[in-house]
């Protein structure tokens, strides 16, 4: 199999649950996988651009396929559609929109206060506690496309219960790139109770 690099989601990080159970997975059918960490340890200052400078580091010009997980899924799907020498990508419940979904999920009063007061505390998956979030993520975040128009072949993953992200998002990108196959499971945002249902599958299409 091809160069892999796992994208993990937000607040998260390389050692996710996730992120090890497709590691094992893929490299036991023979892929190579990389997991950088995305905030490269700085979550306060986080930026989409700093975040696609992690990822171009870590592929380094290499031929390799994605798979990203919500906010990875996003950066993948980014990443995609400005590196043609990737090969494959798949996505775990992208969070498409990704700047301008948070007045959806915070409420406008609570995004007009965090750009008031510059940080937010959020809880960190990774780190399992409470974590300052600089609003500098949001201002970055609305400099790129709520859906980018990469053309390699694509396997998403969306559940049909997630509240996170609702599935409309890969729904409509579905429906506008026939690069892309959708496949709508009965799961949540973390997918983590139909993993060994998408294991066989995103091995068999990463395959080359």
């Amino acid at each position: 199999m091809t160069r892999i690099l796992y994208l993990h989601g937000f607040a998260s990080g390389p050692s996710s649950s996730k992120a090890r159970y497709f590691r094992q997975r893929l490299e036991d059918a023979g892929a190579r996988v990389d997991i950088p960490d995305l905030a490269a340890g700085d979550f306060e200052h986080l930026t989409i651009t700093g975040q696609l400078a992690v990822v171009e580091r870590a592929a380094a010009g290499e031929p390799l396929s994605l798979i990203g997980s919500s906010l990875g899924g996003y950066l993948a799907a980014l990443y995609a559609a400005r590196h043609p020498e990737v090969a494959r990508v798949v996505l775990l419940a992208p969070a498409f929109g990704f700047a301008r979904r948070w007045p959806e999920s915070l409420g406008p009063a609570r995004v007009a206060e965090w750009r008031r007061a510059g940080t937010m505390e959020v809880y960190h998956y990774g780190e399992n506690g409470r974590r300052q979030l600089g609003y500098q993520l949001i201002d970055d975040g609305a400099g790129y496309e709520d859906y980018p128009d990469f053309r390699q072949p694509a396997l998403i993953f969306h559940g049909a219960d997630d509240d996170v992200v609702p599935p409309r998002y890969s729904e409509h990108f579905a429906a506008t790139h026939p690069n892309a196959r959708l496949e709508i499971l009965d799961s949540g945002h973390q997918l983590l109770d139909v993993l060994d249902e998408m294991a066989p599958k995103i091995v068999e299409f990463l395959r080359p």
